[in-house]
């Protein structure tokens, strides 16, 4: 084990791993019940996707762990699934059956541009303003998820308020909170996950914490016929090609998929991967150009582009790296044991899935925010006092949170980038690259514009 993910090179230990990956799993467990009761709204089974989604989860997570030896979990990401149901099916009407087509779709074109190399040729043309900028914008990302997913801060009518502290759920949150904090502060080991289970019990008397009434094992694998490999079914992709007037709508909305997938990875990579040393930046330049998968980030954008065709074989919308696994990176995780703990309490939740539903978002939710406050730090990197860096900085950063998206956040980022340097006329400075993805956000905005009409 010790030779195999070079656990010493690191500066990490088998303890410390198994604890990241289970903190890492806690924290993004709630993809289990979430994202099948999202996508059965379109008609899939609940238990079909309940399955495919666990399969996706640990295959991706297994390739990252394994493959990369890197840190962090897939899973189907929130957002894209959203995106799958209430846009593709819902506004644009198209069945399922199609929507998981046009994911596989997707997940052939990721990994077209990482085979080529085009996303880490990406990722090293971004400039260290912007990969800061990118790096805090995640924290504060994280943080507000956390935020959000436990209530206390909410819409009314469209504006944001803080929620009054009168139910259960925020004191277990607030209690959580402190604890998670005062055990960072004292620096003791395994601090984010020991927070998380002692909020899961305290929730307890709170009536927080209850295991939730979900479907069998037996049964939900009983369902899985139904949308496994219906992709290659008459239904599926040959479906998308039938009708000739419909065909620009299918390549606007594969393109719309492939653009969130492909920047939620950059920046969650970016945001979490080269402040810890995950990714070093020396290395991957040094090495980007030498031929085949020669780096962590190769290997890494590579288990990530094939989970989503993975995924949408079994029948799930897009299986991204989650955000989340920068709890386990926080809590100590720097390798891929941490991937391949994660992925086995994915398997092992397929049979307790009653009892793993049961830890609540309060419990969760402070380790989001914990995680969020400490790379915010990335922030401190960027020249403020330059506003060149600071006009696209602030906008990448802030955008991520407001947008309720990290590739928004980055589109914000890149074309104002490049804006202030034409203005400033140093466009010459601007990676050709930075101009062609800034060109396609605009472009991938206009679409939506019409789209979703």
């Amino acid at each position: 084990m010790e030779k195999f993910f070079k656990l010493k090179e690191n500066g990490t230990t088998v303890s410390k791993e198994i604890v990241a990956g289970i903190t890492t799993f806690f924290a993004m467990a709630y993809i289990i019940a979430v994202n099948p009761g999202l996508l059965s709204k379109t008609g899939m089974e609940w238990g079909a996707v309940f399955i495919a989604t666990i399969i996706a989860a640990i295959i991706g997570t297994l390739v990252m762990g394994l493959v990369a030896n890197v840190p962090y979990a897939q899973a189907p990401g929130m957002g894209l699934n959203a995106f799958f149901v209430f846009t593709v099916c819902f506004q644009l009407k198209f069945t399922w059956q199609q929507a998981l087509s046009m994911v596989f779709i997707c997940g052939l074109i990721n990994i077209f541009i990482t085979v080529t190399k085009i996303r880490k040729t990406i990722i090293t043309a971004i400039p260290n303003s912007l990969q800061n900028a990118i790096g805090g914008g995640i924290g504060v990302f994280i943080a507000y998820l956390g935020f959000i997913n436990v209530g206390l801060i909410n819409f009314n009518e469209g504006i944001p308020a803080l929620s009054v502290i009168n139910q259960p759920v925020y004191y277990v949150f607030l209690i959580g909170l402190v604890l998670t904090i005062i055990l960072h502060l004292l620096e003791v080991k395994g601090g984010i996950f020991i927070g998380i289970i002692a909020t899961t019990i305290i929730g307890i008397p709170f009536g927080v914490t209850s295991t939730a009434d979900t479907m069998g094992f037996s049964q939900a694998i009983g369902q899985l016929p139904q949308t496994f490999g219906v992709i290659f079914t008459k239904e599926g992709i040959p479906s998308l090609f039938t009708d000739a007037s419909k065909l620009p709508l299918v390549l606007i909305t594969i393109f719309a998929f492939s653009m969130s997938d492909t920047f939620d990875t950059i920046g969650t990579f970016i945001g979490t991967g080269r402040r810890t040393g995950i990714f070093s930046e020396e290395d991957e330049r040094a090495l980007e150009n030498q031929p085949g998968f020669s780096s962590k980030m190769d290997k890494a954008l590579f288990a990530d582009a094939t989970a989503t065709s993975i995924g949408a074989i079994f029948g799930t919308s897009n299986t991204t790296t989650f955000v989340e696994s920068a709890a386990g990176i926080g809590a100590g995780g720097k390798t891929g044991l941490t991937s391949v703990v994660t992925a086995i309490c994915f398997l092992l939740s397929a049979f307790f899935a009653k009892y793993i539903s049961a830890v609540p978002a309060a419990a969760t939710a402070p380790a989001l925010v914990l995680v969020g406050f400490l790379m915010i730090a990335s922030f401190a990197e960027v020249q403020w006092d330059d506003i060149t860096e600071a006009i696209p900085a602030f906008f990448s950063g802030i955008f991520m949170a407001l947008t309720y998206s990290i590739s928004y956040g980055i589109a914000t980022g890149f074309i104002f980038y490049c804006l202030v340097k034409t203005v400033k006329k140093e466009a010459r400075d601007v990676h050709p690259l930075l101009w062609i993805v800034s060109f396609l956000f605009i472009l991938n905005f206009i679409l939506l514009r019409f789209i979703t009409q």
